[in-house]
């Protein structure tokens, strides 16, 4: 598992004729200590959320619910990922910028983050962000 590049990592599923059952336990399926959850939700199908990106926070991003696509772009190129499964995420490692958009009905976006917030973390403009990464 390469913790650098953001990538789908599949977890845990458990099927029962009751309902299917998914699990994230810590550094077993997410490759850092979670020190934060949030989610987003009731987001107008035609909307989206701005980019930005974290100089230290990483995230793991999962569709509870519905689907959207996570835009993410390393300062060389943009990746779209499909998210429509509760039963992988998406690893975002720190300094990947990354907007959200193509919001389905009823979807919910779950975010666990490694970090606790910050708002010093976060870099909300693009230009400031590929100078940031071109310096590492």
């Amino acid at each position: 598992m390469e913790f650098n590049k953001p990538h789908i990592i599949h977890l845990p599923k458990i099927s029962d004729p009751r309902g299917n059952l998914s699990i994230v336990e810590g550094e077993d399926q997410v490759p850092f200590d979670i020190k934060r959850a949030y989610w987003i939700y009731d987001v107008p199908g035609d909307m989206y959320r701005d980019g930005h990106a974290f100089r230290c926070q990483d995230e793991f991003i999962i569709a509870m619910s519905g689907s959207f696509d996570v835009v993410l772009d390393d300062g060389t190129g943009e990746q779209r990922f499909h998210m429509d499964r509760a039963y992988y995420g998406l690893y975002v490692p720190h300094m990947t910028w990354r907007k959200i958009d193509n919001f389905s009905t009823n979807s919910v976006v779950y975010v666990l983050s490694s970090e606790k917030y910050d708002p010093a973390d976060y870099i909300e403009d693009f230009d400031e962000f590929k100078i940031l990464k071109n310096e590492q």
